[in-house]
């Protein structure tokens, strides 16, 4: 590990605004603040709006400072992206941002009934080869319905056709109440102060052509299904990696 990422991972021990838990400790028992994060850390009552696979955390920042009254969670496992975020939040003296180091695997032991507002998915690993690794597939629809309210809506903001294809078909295979759904989110009617946001790597895509994508919906109470259906599939790379333009 490079002397900079060890600094960045010493620095974070210190940010008020970073929580980082040990696998281990939630084998025994769920987080602390499960339940309680409003009240307990950011000492309000106001809705807690969770963005997983933060990355950098250029998206939870910007959610924080559009939104004073709202408190936002970015969840990532990569400390040195989510240093980024950290420290800019800190920075900007955001009191209603916090980053969370964790599997999202494991975001259960985290929150607890009807804690969270909304979930935002942000450019997210498609996951083509693997369905249940996909954070919108149906494994983690069940792990979002533990903690999100009944009216609580997710957000999926893409420049991967795979993705946006896969989601449409499951939220509409399972009757999911879609508030809002585009393959070409810039020349549509749905555009808003919060979905004008672009992250480093959004704005890299947009210049290359790739539209970006994006659905939200609610969850209900049935069973849910995966959808039977084939999607092309196409290479996929992030920019660090050198893109190709096939989205």
């Amino acid at each position: 590990m490079g002397k900079n990422k060890l600094a960045k991972f010493g620095e974070m021990e210190l940010f008020e605004n970073v929580i980082q838990v040990p696998y281990k400790k939630l084998i025994e028992e769920d987080f602390e603040l499960k339940g309680k994060w409003a009240i307990d850390f950011f000492k309000n009552e106001n809705p807690v709006i969770l963005e997983l696979g933060c990355g950098k955390g250029e998206y939870t920042v910007e959610l924080a400072e559009k939104n004073p009254h709202q408190n936002y969670i970015g969840v990532d496992i990569k400390g040195a992206r989510m240093h980024v975020g950290a420290k800019q939040a800190i920075e900007k003296k955001l009191k209603n941002v916090a980053f969370l180091r964790t599997n999202i695997e494991i975001i259960n032991h985290f929150f607890g009934e009807d804690e969270v507002t909304q979930i935002w998915l942000t450019f997210p690993d498609p996951q083509m080869k693997k369905t249940r690794k996909r954070l919108t597939s149906t494994s983690f629809m069940n792990l979002y319905k533990q903690f999100l309210k009944k009216e609580g809506i997710v957000h999926l903001k893409t420049d991967s056709n795979f993705q946006f294809t896969y989601t449409s078909a499951m939220v509409h295979l399972n009757e999911f109440e879609i508030l809002a759904e585009t393959n070409n989110l810039y020349e549509s009617e749905i555009m808003n102060e919060t979905l004008q946001i672009k992250t480093f790597y959004e704005k890299q895509w947009l210049s290359r052509g790739i539209t970006i994508k994006y659905i939200a919906f609610k969850l209900n109470e049935n069973a849910f299904a995966e959808p039977d259906i084939e999607i092309e599939k196409a290479e996929y790379r992030s920019f660090g990696r050198s893109a190709k333009d096939i989205h």
